[in-house]
């Protein structure tokens, strides 16, 4: 039995997401402004079938494919959004599954890091894939569970808020998410972040 842990549809990649996809992903790369789908699936290695019934169905491609032990993730993007929802009706029909048993995403921990210290910075900017915090700018960590909801948040983050992107990771037992900026656009982010994922239904 396949449980149906994300299920996401984004409807406008933003510049600094799609980048970060693009720099760190292994598929076909998303450009800004591109239709992108989420999912999440237990057990992962499910995720192969998952995978071809949207390809052949429709026009969309992948970036991502990650299966690890537990837990199978997929995004797959394409200009036309008719396209994605259509990939993502077909993965729904051919697991027997409705978008409304998804999971809930859960929040498991946010914090902000005010007026970061110069060393701390240098320790995240070592691990990190995206852009660069700097000594002195705001710090946003979120974790969710399941993963994959990270991805919106992200997303959702960057359209309502300046701020650098410095790292996601949408897969694994909990998703991560760090975000830098100024006090007040950090905060602005934040608030976004945590509103689009307490808005989503699920079970």
């Amino acid at each position: 039995m396949v449980t149906l842990r994300t299920y996401i549809f984004l409807d406008s990649l933003q510049p600094q997401f799609a980048s970060f996809i693009g720099k760190t992903a292994r598929g076909f790369l998303p450009i800004p402004e591109m239709a992108s789908l989420f999912v999440e699936i237990a057990p992962g290695i499910a995720i192969n079938r998952v995978t071809d019934v949207a390809l052949k169905a429709t026009s969309v491609v992948p970036a991502v494919q990650v299966v690890e032990r537990a837990y199978g993730l997929l995004e797959v993007h394409d200009f036309d959004k008719g396209e994605v929802l259509r990939a993502g009706k077909t993965i729904l029909e051919s697991l027997d599954l409705e978008e409304d048993g998804r999971m809930k995403p859960k929040i498991v921990s946010n914090q902000i890091i005010r007026a970061i210290e110069p060393y701390q910075s240098q320790i995240i900017n070592r691990n990190s894939q995206g852009m660069m915090i700097l000594p002195g700018q705001s710090l946003f960590i979120l974790e969710t569970e399941p993963a994959g909801y990270v991805a919106f948040a992200a997303n959702e983050a960057e359209k309502a808020a300046n701020i650098s992107l410095i790292q996601v990771r949408p897969y694994g037992s909990f998703g991560r998410l760090w975000l830098s900026g100024t006090e007040s656009e950090i905060d602005s982010a934040a608030e976004a972040a945590l509103g689009v994922l307490n808005s989503l239904t699920g079970v």
